[in-house]
């Protein structure tokens, strides 16, 4: 991005969204996939090959995005606190574990493609893990979020970061072909962090009630986004996601008296960046290489859209949902994103070496394409969960809890 037209180039950026959004707003459909689709249309695969001009993920995008997932998971951990999280455990556990049946499945799958340990290790992972930013943001849109369905939802979340922050851990020192010695030391750094970071969402309350005490909104602002971001990148260069941070961040804040003051006043940002995150996931997309995976795709989605159905639904019983709002945790879990976005861009860092010849970037774009399916087809059936929820309760049972 040239100087001179960066302000530019960023305002068109906006207004794509800002049109995109007024569409799906009038269509009373998520906004989510119509950002997707305008980064796809204005980025470099489609506009760069047909035009002159193309948005690109310029490094200020990039971190937009990453603020996006950032916010969106502050306001997830503030719907949270230890002690409800404590309370939760034994359910949240139970959910998790059930959820996990997702990962042994998309290793299988994995293995069966590419006949190797490593590669079957990324597929899995990346269709394990369900996207807490989208779902966080279309619990908020759907009105959802007070709901009895948030709840198993935010639960198999939390579970699956926590998974997720030692995976990720695991699967850089593949890709960089570290010793077990050297993946242990960064699973216990990482550990290390995130305990830091449960113990100040208990015991911290009294210092950030402290430190966020104030009647202007400018210093509550600029002292959350102080200890919010910088805590944020800490985590990341330690080796855990930013997004699994700011979670406990934001619950740690959710233990204080300004919680309602943060949301009010960080819910315009967190709106912004959060489309500058789904306008990023399609400026990165080439519909014209997940071409060549689309058969890969397709086998994926077929295998685990009823696998993470079924998941998500048995972890509605496991909260004492009945089967209408049962369903709607189902159709919520088969969202994925950012985290399966991430292990894309590692499986790439790895081709040529333990991700050998093209495996990396086949990985990366199977990862890219089946991101692009599934938080279309997620957000979509979310919205639309209706007929769904009539099917469950008329096959079901009648809901216990409506």
């Amino acid at each position: 991005m040239a100087a001179e037209t960066a302000l530019l180039e960023l305002g068109l950026l906006f207004a794509a969204v800002a049109f995109v959004g007024g569409i799906a707003g009038q269509i009373r459909q998520s906004v989510i996939p119509f950002y997707i689709l305008a980064g796809i249309l204005l980025g470099p695969a489609v506009a760069g090959r047909l035009g002159p001009y193309a948005l690109e993920a310029t490094p200020f995008v990039a971190l937009g995005a990453e603020l996006g997932i950032v916010f969106l998971l502050l306001f997830l951990g503030l719907e949270f606190n230890v002690d409800r999280l404590l309370a939760d455990r034994r359910r949240m556990t139970r959910a998790g574990t059930i959820d996990l049946l997702n990962f042994g499945l998309g290793f299988l799958l994995g293995f069966g493609v590419f006949r190797a340990f490593v590669p079957a290790f990324f597929v899995a992972g990346a269709v394990y893990i369900s996207s807490s930013a989208i779902i966080t943001k279309s619990l908020i849109d759907l009105g959802w979020i007070a709901n009895d369905e948030a709840g198993p939802m935010l639960g198999t979340l939390v579970f699956e970061d926590l998974v997720i922050a030692i995976y990720l851990v695991l699967a850089a020192g593949m890709v960089a072909g570290g010793t077990v010695t050297q993946a242990v030391q960064s699973i216990l750094i990482a550990g290390g962090f995130i305990l830091v970071l449960v113990v100040l969402a208990a015991r911290g309350t009294a210092l950030l009630e402290r430190l966020l005490g104030t009647d202007s909104r400018e210093f509550l602002v600029l002292r959350t986004l102080g200890v919010l971001v910088p805590v944020a990148g800490l985590g990341l260069t330690l080796g855990v996601s930013e997004a699994v941070v700011a979670f406990f961040v934001g619950m740690a804040f959710s233990s204080t008296d300004q919680v309602a003051r943060i949301e009010t006043l960080l819910e315009p940002l967190r709106d912004v960046f959060a489309a500058v995150f789904f306008f990023w996931i399609g400026v990165v997309t080439d519909p014209l290489v997940l071409l060549d995976v689309a058969g890969l795709v397709a086998l994926a989605v077929a295998v685990t859209l009823p696998s993470k159905l079924l998941t998500g639904y048995l972890a509605g019983r496991v909260y004492d949902l009945g089967p209408r709002r049962s369903a709607r945790v189902a159709l919520g879990m088969t969202v994925r994103g950012e985290f399966t976005l991430i292990i894309a861009s590692l499986a790439i860092s790895g081709a040529g070496g333990p991700l050998a010849g093209a495996v990396g970037e086949t990985i990366s774009a199977f990862a890219v394409g089946y991101v692009l399916v599934m938080s279309v087809l997620g957000t979509t059936l979310m919205a639309r969960s209706g007929p769904f929820e009539r099917v469950a309760t008329k096959f079901l049972g009648t809901a216990t809890r409506l």
